[in-house]
């Protein structure tokens, strides 16, 4: 029994031993199959790789020893071999500003006592005071309502004039973005209240990137309380609770806005006229600080349009009052009645400024002119007035007013017959005398 017991023992032993080697041979033969296949898969790859490279050389007309695509990039959507060298060559041409040569105002708060308002600022509305930020004093711009002025020259308002730089330092804190603070910097008229200003540049701290926009009159707008024009861009972070430098530049017609020294805002052809200056800030939930801030003569270079938009313009008032002494007009447009420029006219004032500015010791007498529709009694104020209206908006262009003279002729001095409409419409005119 014993042994008919080791025996079935044997012969167990012997049957697992040779399952076990047949299916370690089996394992062997699959792995030795896979490497093969492997192998086989690697080869027929590069095969495809190769030819797809070569038929892409043939296709695109490159030399055969140029790296193969796969080389280039680690970005598979790269499919520019020169997508890592790109660089826009412009891109320093926007950090062209420089201050002004003459210092009007400059303010660093370095003298003034905390917890004081500022002793050369005026207070709008609002409120404000001397703080100290990270060992540095400032002023703090209340969150709900700050409205700041700059006290220049006593107070006075019209020292900006048309040609001058802004700068000042600007710090806000919006990192957790929970309500940022919006800021105006605005360029008035001597003679005008907040809202009806010249132009303002606007941002708020909101969110990482911030919008800049200008609102400014167009040259064409015979007043200052129409802001038509507008320009805008984004830029930033500028909350981050660091120290930002902003900066605007102002040249007879050209808005330039910066921050950091890089250009957000660039209007060609605004109009002229800026008297004074104001900050205001509101709506965050958090103070705004600002520091540094200087406001000088002189602005960055003003880019030339090219001949024929402005000189060839001026050349024909030149022309007309190098032959005949004066420029005679039918361009210069009213309401029926009344001496209310139409909007058309600005194009045929703007021709006289730009003339007057090339030649600023030239006088005008600014003659309105009617045709005798109506009595003397209603069209020799009228013309009056119609000269009057010209003489203001060649001012409102930054024309010096002691240069010119309005004077009203009625319907006292036709150049045409005045029983025909042609000859009416030849009677309604503008003549600038020069004298």
């Amino acid at each position: 029994m014993k042994r008919l017991i080791l025996l079935l023992m044997l012969a167990l032993a012997y049957a697992v031993n040779a399952d076990a080697q047949g299916f370690l041979n089996r394992l062997k033969e699959r792995a030795v199959n896979a490497a093969e296949n492997a192998v086989s898969r690697k080869v027929e790859n590069k095969v495809d790789r190769e030819t797809s490279n070569a038929m892409d050389d043939v296709l695109d007309g490159k030399k055969s020893d140029k790296k193969s695509k796969s080389s280039k990039s680690k970005d598979a959507d790269n499919d520019d071999e020169d997508a890592d060298d790109y660089e826009n060559d412009t891109k320093n041409v926007k950090s062209d500003f420089v201050r002004g040569s003459v210092v009007m105002f400059e303010d660093d708060f370095a003298n003034e006592q905390v917890g004081e308002f500022p002793s050369k600022w005026d207070l709008v509305r609002g409120s404000a005071e001397v703080a100290v930020i990270n060992g540095v004093k400032c002023i703090e711009m209340d969150k709900h309502d700050c409205w700041l002025a700059p006290l220049v020259k006593g107070g006075i308002k019209n020292y900006l004039g048309d040609v001058f730089t802004i700068e000042y330092d600007m710090l806000y804190d919006d990192r957790e973005k929970n309500g940022a603070s919006s800021v105006e910097l605005d360029i008035m008229h001597e003679t005008k209240p907040r809202d009806n200003e010249l132009f303002t540049i606007t941002y708020s701290f909101t969110w990482d990137k911030h919008t800049f926009d200008c609102n400014y009159c167009l040259t064409s707008e015979p007043s200052f309380t129409h802001k038509e024009g507008h320009a805008s861009s984004e830029a930033g972070p500028y909350n981050d609770a660091r120290w930002h430098h902003f900066a605007l530049s102002f040249n007879k017609r050209a808005i330039k806005f910066y921050v950091d020294g890089r250009r957000v805002i660039n209007v060609p052809n605004a109009k002229p006229g800026a008297g004074w200056v104001t900050w205001f800030a509101s709506g965050g939930s958090k103070h705004t600080y600002m520091k540094n801030v200087v406001i000088a003569k002189g602005a960055v270079d003003l880019y030339e349009r090219q001949e024929t938009d402005i000189d060839a313009k001026v050349a024909a008032v030149e022309k007309a009052i190098a032959e005949t002494g004066k420029f005679v007009t039918n361009n210069i447009l009213f309401e029926t009645g009344k001496a209310t420029l139409k909007p058309e006219s600005m194009e045929e004032i703007q021709k006289v400024a730009d003339y007057m500015k090339k030649n600023p010791s030239v006088r005008f007498e600014v003659q309105g002119h009617t045709d005798n529709q109506g009595s003397d009694a209603i069209n020799d104020p009228l013309s009056q007035q119609r000269a009057e209206a010209v003489v203001k908006a060649l001012e409102g262009l930054g024309c010096d007013g002691f240069n010119l003279r309005a004077v009203g002729k009625g319907s006292h001095e036709p150049v045409a017959d005045n029983s025909t409409d042609a000859g009416r419409a030849k009677n309604r005119r503008v003549e600038f005398i020069k004298k």
